[in-house]
């Protein structure tokens, strides 16, 4: 069953861009006339670590493009170290909040980094929900966005000797559109599998085709509301495992907004 837990306090037993049917809002821009996502970019309290991710994740042009705002309560699912976590914190601000989900698989995956971006207390607009598979339960229509990152092929991988049993994929994403408002969104980014590869690639490769994604939104009742070729890479060998050293970390990737229907 889920478990909600506020940061203050949070202890733990474990140590191109194409737009295809979305018009994309200016950016709104701080006092000193930086875009607010520029500015939750470029904050010097981000770990260096995050901060050594950003060229080649674009995370300011990707928020941009999906449209995160101030006051917005923003869950990201399978938050792994929380990068994504910081910096919409950043951008929805002290009205709005971000959920930053996670379980024992992934806390065992990403180590000590979990607790130390969520156990200070500092993200103060910042709660950690913990659910494993099929467990996840959200209040109905009480999140603006949802964030898939990386993660969207996760639903068709299985390592039940690792802790994590097969997902019920049809079951997961309704949860996800009872717990969004209408008009609210889900963006997905993930790695490109080939063109026709089956869902199954997400448990040998960990990547995904993205025509499997739109299928399975659209079945849960989504509208796919934009794309973007923000992160694409020509030169990455679809064939490879993403966590290949040549190709980690600059692997192809897709960007998608898929719209809670009003």
């Amino acid at each position: 069953m889920n478990k909600m837990t506020p940061i203050r306090g949070l202890t733990f037993a474990l140590t191109f861009a194409l737009i295809v049917g979305f018009v994309q809002q200016p950016a709104v821009a701080t006092e000193s006339g930086q875009s607010i996502y520029d500015a939750a970019v470029a904050s010097t309290a981000r770990p260096e670590s995050d901060r050594a991710h950003d060229a080649e994740r674009k995370p300011a042009e990707v928020l941009a493009f999906l449209g995160i705002e101030p006051g917005m309560n923003v869950l990201d699912m399978f938050t792994g170290a929380g990068y994504y976590a910081e910096i919409i914190a950043s951008v929805v601000g002290e009205e709005g909040k971000v959920i930053a989900h996670s379980n024992e698989a992934y806390l065992g995956f990403v180590g000590a980094a979990f607790e130390e971006k969520f156990g200070s207390g500092r993200l103060t607009n910042v709660e950690v929900l913990m659910a494993e598979n099929n467990e996840l339960s959200l209040e109905t229509n009480s999140l603006d966005a949802v964030m898939l990152v990386l993660s969207f092929h996760d639903l068709y991988h299985s390592d039940e000797e690792n802790g994590w049993p097969p997902i019920d994929a049809p079951a997961f994403l309704a949860e996800l559109r009872k717990g969004l408002k209408p008009g609210g969104f889900v963006g997905i980014i993930d790695h490109y599998a080939e063109a026709g590869a089956p869902a199954e690639t997400g448990n040998t490769v960990h990547r995904i085709d993205p025509a499997i994604a739109i299928a399975e939104m659209e079945a849960a009742g989504f509208i796919l509301d934009g794309q973007s070729d923000l992160l694409r890479n020509p030169d990455d060998d679809l064939t490879k495992s993403v966590f290949a050293p040549e190709i980690r970390g600059k692997t192809d990737r897709f960007i998608m907004r898929f719209k809670n229907p009003d």
